[in-house]
This record gives structure tokens, sequence and C-alpha cells, in this order.
């Protein structure tokens, strides 16, 4: 459920579309643009930040790292789970609940296209909550795309996927074929 956030004033407006043109910009340079003084950009800051209209994002710029997006369009009988299955997975960006043919949009990225295809064919074509999917590429962004990438090497002993499969039996990592699960130490790459 949507719920709309009260409206901003002008000086909210140009505060954030400054922290969004860069980031990084000086509260006394916010300050010097809309006609504040410092300690009232912070406080204007601080209130924007906890209504949801400025967030700090710590990620990986992935078309600079030269990662590849999977865009997976998908028919569940329950998100949910499809979710919960990826949670923890390093290859996991993000999900969106979506209206329309298909109920959901899941986001993976990987140094290789295998790796993506294997994800897609054989931990989510296979889950029985799913119906249908839409497997495709992101070929290129008219911006750049950073997201937080999970890092969690070796810290699991099962693949968090729940794949049932012991590190290094599966016979898509085997065939080099797959890069393999950071998450339980098994993994050819150079990214996780």
């Amino acid at each position: 459920m949507h719920v709309l956030k009260p409206k901003l004033d002008e000086k909210s407006k140009k505060i954030i579309a400054l922290v969004l043109n860069n980031p990084k910009i000086s509260q006394k340079e916010i300050g010097d643009e809309v006609k504040l003084s410092q300690p009232s950009v912070a406080s204007r800051l601080k209130q924007l930040k906890e209504r949801g209209f400025v967030e700090e994002l710590v990620g990986m710029n992935l078309t600079k790292v030269g990662l590849y997006i999977a865009k997976v369009d998908v028919t569940a009988n329950n998100s949910a789970k499809i979710i919960n299955t990826f949670t923890d997975c390093p290859f996991f960006l993000n999900a969106l609940i979506t209206s329309g043919k298909n109920n959901m949009c899941l986001f993976f990225v990987s140094e290789d296209v295998a790796t993506l295809e294997a994800i897609v064919n054989y931990h989510l074509r296979v889950h029985p909550e799913v119906q249908s999917i839409d497997f495709n590429i992101v070929i290129s962004s008219a911006k750049d795309v950073v997201m937080p990438v999970t890092m969690n090497r070796g810290q699991f002993q099962r693949s968090p996927c729940g794949v049932d499969i012991e590190p290094g039996h599966c016979l898509r990592y085997r065939e080099y074929k797959c890069l393999g699960c950071p998450a339980i130490g098994h993994y050819r790459g150079k990214i996780w």
C-alpha cells in the first residue's frame, strides 16, 4: 500500500536536488545555494532522511565493475517464498512485486552470464511456486547502476538458496558452467 508523503517546500526540494546531483556536497555549500545557515541545512537534511526523501546507499557501481545484470520477470504463486529463497544469495540484488501478467521482477548480478543462467534455470525455474519466467540480461543502462551487493563469502555451510547439493558436487560448477556460490566458499570468480 502506498502512503503519500507530505508535500515538500521549495527549499527542501532544492536540497534534495543538490544532494542527488552531488552526494558529497557540504552542508555549507547547500546553505549557500538555498540561503540557509549550516545548522538549518543539517536540521532539514535530518528530517528529509527520517521521512525517506534522502537515503545514502553504499554499493558497487555495477556498470563500472563490468558485472552482468539479469532482470527476471516471474509469475509466482507465492512471491514471499521466492524472495525468501534468495534473500542471502550473494548474486541477488532486489525483488519488486509488480502488477500485470508477471507479479514480480527479480534482479541478479554475476561476473558471467553462465552463472546467471544457472541461477535461473536450476534454482528459480524448478521452484515449486514459480509458474513462468521471462529471463533477460541487461545490455546497457542510461545511468550508472549502484547497488548494495551481499558479500557473505564462506559464511554458510549450505547454500543460502536451499539447494541441497554438497559444495563442489554441482554438475554446472564442475563443468565450469557456473562460478559457484561464494556464500559456501566454492567460488571461482574474482569479485566475491
